[in-house]
């Protein structure tokens, strides 16, 4: 078979957190995978794409147009975030979305090479329904589209030689602060927004454990009935972001941070966490968490159950003191994670 060159846009997507959600739902899973594809098809289509491939819950779509293929990317998003809204947060099926402008070798209807490894490897550091994209992509569509961009700098991406710098969209869910009229309302109950893990490895294959992580995190918290939880897609678009804890509480208005961290080691895992109140930085509570990686599920969840069991009697006490110096306090938490395995 005869192989060529051609200059492409390549699209690499697949779903956030999918290994989870065949482990819990096998066959609705895979249902709810059919039925995002098929209304995808149509967005691909109406943007010029041409599918290439589908690989279990993963798909490369080729474009001749990067900004084609950037706003089919957008569009995937909104049509997923809008079949989302009804769907529990920790049901959702997300896109992770990268894109990149490179030569490609085509054999028959694949297409194979450093241009479509790289798309693949900006889809591992996308965050859940988000896109990230290449320098080279984005010299093309910087205000073609509608869109704003954020420079996240140089990433080392596995199998890549060079380092690529990346960039990701900035989405509305985040808010955007220019001044104190401007932080969000307050809810009448205490909330809580858990922020995505950092993998600090720097190897995209560890970001299925930090992202189920959270996911965990999250629904067991909603199990606290008087705690508010604040929407993933929210608290996801700090994801590989190095943050200050009282920044955080500003753009989110929330007083209390959960800050830790997750080594690996092996076949072990250790997570220190410590609850910082966000408004003068003081440290609440500390503790650490050991397990096991030989059933991630289970260590997810114990490690999850365990950190909610441990801030709820730590943030009523902290109620309680605050409660004694304020006549009708209103309280809000925020809870981060940062993840790094050795």
């Amino acid at each position: 078979m005869p192989t060529t060159r051609r200059l492409a846009a390549i699209l690499a997507a697949d779903v956030a957190g999918y290994s989870r959600l065949m482990g819990e739902d096998e066959a609705g899973t895979a249902q709810a995978l059919r039925e995002h594809r098929a209304a995808a098809d149509p967005l691909v289509a109406q943007h010029s794409g041409r599918i290439v491939k589908t690989t279990g819950d993963g798909v490369l779509i080729e474009f001749g147009s990067v900004v084609g293929a950037v706003e089919c990317a957008l569009a995937l998003q909104q049509q997923a975030e809008e079949r989302n809204a009804a769907i529990a947060g920790d049901r959702r099926m997300e896109w992770r979305i990268g894109i990149h402008l490179g030569d490609v070798l085509v054999e028959g209807d694949d297409i194979l090479g450093d241009g479509v490894n790289i798309a693949a490897r900006l889809e591992t550091i996308a965050e859940p329904g988000g896109i990230c994209i290449s320098e080279d992509a984005f010299r093309q569509v910087r205000g073609k589209v509608d869109a704003e961009f954020a420079d996240i700098g140089e990433q080392t991406l596995k199998n890549i030689a060079r380092p690529i710098r990346a960039y990701r969209t900035l989405t509305s869910a985040r808010p955007v602060i220019t001044g104190p009229s401007t932080d969000p309302p307050l809810p009448d109950k205490p909330s809580i927004a858990v922020l995505p893990f950092a993998n600090m490895s720097g190897d995209p294959e560890q970001e299925y454990f930090a992202d189920g992580m959270v996911e965990e995190i999250i629904t067991a918290l909603s199990r606290i009935r008087w705690l508010f939880v604040i929407a993933r897609n929210s608290s996801f678009t700090y994801k590989g972001q190095s943050v200050d804890v009282k920044q955080v509480g500003r753009e989110l208005g929330v007083r209390y941070v959960l800050e830790g961290s997750v080594r690996r080691a092996g076949g072990r895992v250790r997570i220190t966490a410590q609850l910082i109140d966000a408004m003068n930085g003081t440290h609440l509570w500390a503790d650490r968490f050991d397990g096991s990686l030989e059933d991630v599920f289970e260590l997810q969840d114990k490690v999850a159950i365990s950190v909610a069991g441990v801030i709820e009697p730590a943030l009523q006490a902290a109620e309680m003191r605050r409660s004694a110096t304020r006549s009708a306090p209103t309280t809000y938490i925020c809870a981060r994670l940062r993840c790094s395995f050795l």
